[in-house]
């Protein structure tokens, strides 16, 4: 089982990493280093490395983003929209179409790490809202591009990586009255990966904040 985790050093990313290989995956974690995703050249050769170091590819999570930086929208310039947008919705479709070959041959996955922020309307988080919900439309997309022999699913994160003193807060947006944590959302890219009657939907792991959240709420 062979995987590449785009995003792989941060800390959704690197805990999906580690989850993979305690599970017998052979896991390249790609990170800033390894190229701009939302250039073609880059995330075709980060794939083929992939490919050639692993011996071919079985899965892809696509958890690489930029941009998540509160900015009132009188304030947010055509650069913010650009990093928001880069590897979020481009290199996650660049490096998917670039995986593809791949992918098909051995009946793979793709897992889209996307965001609740994809279906809750953030006044101060516009480009990124707007970014991960064009990236959880690729996620049903690209299952029907891709179809029969990749499925393609999404993970929508809510609370999982929250700054030291806001835990309380975060906490009591949610139904469950706790935050999530990275590996929250790696146990469900794990079941994803092996959930072979299941595409084109995102799984939701927020601790139920879409339910109980008011429209507009700041994350």
């Amino acid at each position: 089982m062979r995987a590449l985790v785009t995003g792989g050093s941060g800390r959704v990313g690197s805990a999906i990493a580690s989850t993979l290989e305690r599970a017998g995956w052979s896991v390249l974690a790609a990170g800033r280093s390894d190229g701009d995703l939302a250039v073609v050249r880059d995330a075709k050769r980060l794939v083929e490395r992939a490919a050639a170091e692993l011996g071919g590819l079985d899965l892809l999570v696509n958890a690489a983003g930029e941009g998540f930086v509160p900015k009132p929208v009188e304030e947010l310039t055509e650069e913010d929209w650009e990093l928001a947008f880069g590897a979020t919705a481009k290199g996650s479709f660049f490096v998917t179409q670039a995986a593809a070959p791949h992918l098909r041959e051995s009946r793979g996955c793709v897992v889209m790490i996307e965001d609740v922020a994809a279906f809750q309307p953030w006044p101060s988080f516009a480009a990124h809202c707007a970014a991960k919900a064009a990236q959880a439309m690729l996620t049903r997309v690209l299952a029907r591009a891709l179809a029969p022999e990749v499925r393609v699913c999404g993970v929508a994160p809510g609370s999982v990586a929250v700054e030291p003193g806001q835990e309380e807060r975060r906490a009591a947006e949610t139904l469950l009255g706790r935050v999530g944590s990275p590996e929250d959302v790696a146990a469900a890219v794990a079941y994803l990966a092996g959930a072979e009657f299941v595409t084109g939907t995102s799984l939701v792991v927020d601790g139920g904040r879409l339910l109980q959240s008011a429209p507009g709420l700041q994350p």
